[in-house]
């Protein structure tokens, strides 16, 4: 800071405390017009101690003053990447919107912890706030789902710069669910994981279907059954594989190849929660590809599990896991796990392979379809 900046700063320093003890609210506003902008004048050459000394200043004026001069500071304040960050703090926790919304969509100052802390707290124009920040992470955003109205959550997933969870991802799914609009702006982000997106697509209007091989025209032509739409969007649609997916894909043939596949590892698959790796792993153990196992595992009920677990010999055990990753995923109703588990061992290997012969035909008539 220079001589002149550092005299300038004493000299509002000594009319601050004239000021907080004897002026009138107009004289307050003009003093903190003065201090801020000073700060802006030197923002980018001051050292953590000297923010921190404006930091104090801020926050003895800002108890002194109309909402208004508060949103007037925060609108000044918000762009700027080294502002005070008790003052950036207090300004977003702001009842206020007026005085809350521009630092909760612009401040870099503000870290996850105190946008999450913002999130589950205040108003939905809060959230809304939030949600237009050019970068939000998988934990933010994951509080914005599970809080917002529909006009949070429309703006979030529009934010190109939202991360999400899988968490998120699924909370999203289940709620587009007639909304044609989110249903349309999920199916197109390139992030979301296999199983939840072939769940959106399945589900989704001839609307949706329409707006989504119009922004990828190879998609053009009609299906006959949501789950074939599903499949052959899901299979040509860049959004449908992601660089996770192909990870998780390249691993499972090479465990294949080795020969260390076998239902202990898928078992192990699925009580991780890994998707993407046990569908793979079932689909070679199968014999079947990955997209007719896809088909069978996002089905509504258990059963498509179930063929491709008998076919392949595995035990109750490993099925039931796999069952109880597919109901977490998706967040459909729990299956009657008492109820699969006889049908399990009613079903014979010969009856599985027949159905499963019937899907391998059905995947194979889905181009020309």
């Amino acid at each position: 800071m220079s001589s002149k900046s550092v005299s300038t700063a004493e000299s509002l320093l000594d009319e601050l405390q004239n000021t907080l003890a004897h002026g009138t609210v107009a004289r307050r506003v003009e003093t903190l017009r003065r201090v801020t902008d000073l700060f802006i004048d030197g923002a980018v050459d001051y050292s953590s101690e000297q923010v921190g000394l404006f930091d104090d200043v801020f926050q003895c004026l800002m108890q002194h003053i109309e909402s208004s001069a508060k949103a007037l500071l925060a609108n000044r304040l918000a762009p700027i990447d080294t502002a005070p960050p008790r003052t950036i703090r207090s300004l977003a926790f702001d009842d206020l919107i007026e005085v809350a919304a521009p630092v909760l969509s612009q401040s870099e100052r503000l870290d996850d912890e105190a946008l999450i802390d913002t999130a589950r707290n205040k108003s939905q124009a809060h959230l809304l706030a939030i949600s237009i920040r050019k970068v939000l992470s998988g934990a933010v955003t994951d509080v914005l789902v599970l809080r917002g109205n529909d006009e949070v959550i429309q703006s979030t997933v529009n934010n190109p710069g939202a991360e999400f969870s899988e968490r998120g991802f699924t909370r999203l799914v289940n709620r587009a669910e007639g909304d044609d609009d989110l249903t349309t702006c999920l199916a197109l982000r390139p992030t979301i994981p296999r199983h939840l997106y072939l769940k959106l697509i399945a589900k989704a209007s001839a609307t949706v279907r329409e707006r989504l091989e119009a922004a990828h025209p190879p998609l053009a032509g009609d299906v006959p059954t949501a789950v074939r739409e599903a499949t052959r969007l899901a299979r040509l649609a860049p959004a449908a594989i992601t660089r996770e997916t192909a990870i998780a894909h390249a691993l499972v043939k090479s465990l294949y190849e080795d020969g260390r596949l076998d239902e202990h590892q898928v078992a192990a698959f699925a009580e991780d929660g890994k998707f993407d790796e046990a569908n793979a792993s079932i689909a070679a153990l199968a014999n079947v590809s990955v997209p007719v196992a896809e088909n069978m595992m996002v089905e509504t009920r258990a059963e498509g599990v179930m063929i491709l677990a008998k076919v392949s010999g595995m035990s109750w055990s490993t099925v039931r896991a796999i069952i109880n990753m597919r109901d977490d995923l998706s967040g459909i109703a729990r299956s009657d796990l008492e109820a699969c588990k006889a049908t399990y061992e009613r079903l014979r290997p010969s009856t599985a392979q027949q159905v499963l012969r019937f899907h391998r035909m059905q995947q194979s008539a889905a181009p020309a379809a």
